[in-house]
């Protein structure tokens, strides 16, 4: 049994902004777990930081994950 507190208890959010801030945190976690090498990430972030197509990648990704947050929060009505 995992008696580690969990890093995503829910995906219920008070309000859209802390929806969003979950939804940033989903993606760098999505990150960490794809490449869990510190070293790696940072080696590879001069690649990507200026490239106008991997930040647009970058974006998409959190919008899909907001989306998703906001439909857990039924919208926030």
């Amino acid at each position: 049994m995992n008696t580690t507190p969990s890093w995503l208890p829910s995906l219920l959010t008070e309000n859209p902004e802390s929806g969003f801030a979950l939804a940033l945190k989903l993606s760098r976690m999505a990150v960490k777990f794809t490449q869990p090498s510190d070293a790696v990430r940072s080696a590879l972030r001069p690649d990507y930081e200026s490239d106008a197509d991997a930040l647009i990648a970058a974006s998409h990704v959190v919008a899909v994950n907001f989306a998703t947050i906001a439909a857990a929060n039924g919208y926030w009505r």
